[in-house]
């Protein structure tokens, strides 16, 4: 038994709105050395948390959770597309297990997932077809959502799953820090954008969806020329929230309730939950220790960009 953990954040806009060459070989290196440290582990299974945007899961259900049983990676922005290799036994045991410890949480066989899922598995694992993995959806855009308790029990319940298994665990968190990017919203949508995030969407058009990718780039420009174009990134909060997770006070999270998080730091940062999850399913196998932190405001991608990598103490 052995586990480890990689949060990091994720953006559609990457190779399409990109910051300075400096900035971008910041970037990459902490990628890829994060990526050399997952090779050394050598996960058997991985558990991964993701939130996702109106690409898998939509109005007609919208659960706060969802456990993959089957998924498939949609391809949006130029990530890879098809088949998660999901070990299809061992997450229904885990759906199980989570139900029996109290966390209700939904189930999909076949789930679909878009850049949140497919993103962090090329770039840590080399591709999505890599490793077993096991997809948790939590619910980040669509109101109401779930708070950090409950995201946070989520991944106590999970993690105590993982620790009764004979594998090396790789648990990942991908989304956030601060930003708010384009985003729909039921409640201000027309009656074709709301009959989309009520479903129809499942399958865009590709002139629609193509239309979509081209509204998130021009957003990004413009937000590169006026910072006050979207709702302003907040790298004060998203250090003091790393500092939070590495320091193993989750918790303290608990209070803070998802209006007052969008205020901080923009309404997507919600995401940020699923770092919360994955490091709760960390404190499952006991104290930890953060290393190998970065963190960058990189307004190209409209986003609070972090990344962290964490292990059990020994």
């Amino acid at each position: 038994m052995s586990v480890y953990l990689h949060c990091l954040s994720h953006t559609p806009l990457i190779g399409h709105v990109d910051p300075a060459p400096t900035v971008l070989a910041e970037v990459d290196a902490t990628i890829a050395a994060a990526r050399e440290r997952i090779a050394r582990f050598d996960p058997e299974l991985v558990i991964l948390f993701s939130p996702d945007h109106y690409n898998g899961f939509f109005y007609d259900i919208m659960p706060s959770f969802c456990i993959g049983m089957a998924a498939h990676a949609i391809g949006d922005f130029g990530t890879a597309a098809g088949a998660l290799p999901v070990p299809q036994a061992l997450a229904e045991d885990c759906a199980r297990s989570v139900l029996a410890q109290g966390v209700d949480a939904a189930v999909s066989y076949r789930m679909q997932v878009d850049h949140g899922f497919a993103q962090p598995l090329e770039f840590l694992l080399g591709g999505i077809d890599r490793v077993p993995v096991i997809p948790v959806f939590i619910n980040s855009v669509a109101v109401p959502l779930p708070g950090f308790q409950r995201a946070r029990l989520l991944g106590e319940a999970i993690g105590r799953f993982a620790r009764s298994l004979d594998k090396r665990v790789l648990l990942l968190g991908s989304g956030g820090l601060s930003h708010q990017p384009p985003v729909p919203e039921l409640a201000t949508a027309n009656e074709h954008l709301a009959d989309r995030l009520k479903g129809s969407g499942r399958d865009l058009p590709a002139e629609e969806r193509e239309a979509r990718t081209q509204r998130v780039i021009a957003a990004a420009r413009a937000f590169v020329e006026d910072q006050h174009s979207l709702y302003p990134l907040n790298p004060e909060w998203d250090r003091q929230f790393m500092a939070t997770l590495a320091e193993g006070r989750l918790a303290e999270l608990d209070g803070l309730g998802n209006e007052e998080l969008s205020a901080l730091a923009g309404k997507s940062a919600n995401e940020v939950k699923a770092w919360v999850a994955a490091f709760a399913a960390l404190s499952a196998f006991g104290p930890y220790g953060a290393a190998h932190d970065y963190y960058r405001a990189i307004p190209e991608w409209i986003a609070g960009f972090g990344s962290v990598s964490a292990a059990p103490l020994r």
